[in-house]
């Protein structure tokens, strides 16, 4: 992709200094610049006994959790040799100047979700014009580990998600890793597909499609509720696929090859692809996302129509 020198998104939450995750990370804030919490336990024991030190930790967990914040924030952050900070937000966590430590290749991620984001705006303003609307942009926050958000707490291994409840994107960038490591997904427009479809479950919600589905699902057994994630999902994918056409046809984003490893991650992330290789066998009726066929048949139908139209997959005929 091209995406190196364009326009970031400003709406980009980075809580990754401030993400709840208990004690996960303690490990990593004992070096640089001579301080860190772990150097105090020893003294904090001394004068504590060992029921108080176990208490104060306690509290201090309890207080990062409840209040959404991490000890990043609470020790003003921290940089160590090859360690860049920046700061790309005004989420939680970003008010009290706290700093992020990162690789510089987390940076250029960040850096490259940021683009991403931004060419979504300009693709859904346009399509929300044309249509006689008015396109709301989403925030995407940023984060490790853990998360709060308007729909409870989130965790890396659920992967990317999309809260109605705040209209914002949620994404712990290790996920990419994921995506090329365990999914066998490589490539930036693979990633830059994850984020396209959450943007399309924005979409959705301002299209009032989301709470259509939430209505239609009251009364419904499992089976059915889930026949109905399934259309809401491949739909997503359908939104990213019109992102995807108007990227590469407008602004020129896209490269050769681009296409290919995007229909390659749709195809990783399909359900009956992770239900092989987490059981060994498949069930239809569990799916919430679609097959791999149907994720990536709705993400070609977007990139090759660019038209919201032709991703009704609510009266498709076939899935």
């Amino acid at each position: 992709m091209r995406w190196k020198g364009r326009r970031q998104s400003s709406n980009i939450e980075d809580r990754r200094s401030s993400s709840p995750g208990g004690f996960g990370g303690l490990g990593g804030l004992g070096g640089g610049g001579g301080g860190g919490l772990l150097r105090l336990l020893p003294l904090v024991f001394r004068f504590l006994g060992f029921k108080g030190t176990l208490f104060a930790v306690l509290a201090l967990g309890a207080y990062m959790y409840f209040s959404g914040g991490g000890l990043g924030g609470l020790l003003g952050g921290m940089t160590g040799p090859g360690v860049q900070s920046t700061q790309t937000g005004a989420g939680r966590g970003d008010e009290g100047g706290a700093k992020v430590e990162q690789s510089p290749q987390e940076q250029e991620l960040a850096e490259f979700v940021a683009v991403v984001l931004a060419d979504t705006e300009e693709t859904w303003h346009s399509l929300f014009k044309a249509a006689g609307k008015e396109y709301e942009e989403p925030h995407l926050v940023l984060y490790r580990g853990a998360v709060n958000s308007a729909c409870g707490l989130g965790q890396a291994a659920m992967g990317p998600f999309y809260c109605p409840g705040d209209r914002k994107v949620y994404l712990d960038l290790s996920f990419f890793d994921d995506l090329k490591r365990r999914h066998d997904a490589p490539g930036d427009f693979a990633q830059a597909y994850v984020v396209a479809h959450e943007i399309g479950h924005h979409v959705q919600t301002l299209l009032g499609i989301s709470d259509q589905v939430q209505r239609a699902k009251r009364g419904l057994d499992e089976a059915a509720q889930n026949a109905l994630s399934v259309k809401q999902e491949l739909q997503a994918d359908c939104f990213a696929g019109i992102w995807g056409h108007h990227a590469s046809r407008s602004r020129q984003l896209l490269e050769s090859g681009d296409i290919d490893e995007g229909l390659n991650a749709a195809s990783a992330i399909g359900d009956d692809r992770l239900q092989k290789q987490a059981r060994g066998y498949v069930s239809p009726e569990s799916f919430t996302h679609g097959s791999s066929k149907q994720r990536v048949r709705w993400f070609r139908t977007g990139l090759e129509k660019g038209d919201v139209a032709a991703c009704n997959t609510f009266k498709a005929d076939a899935l």
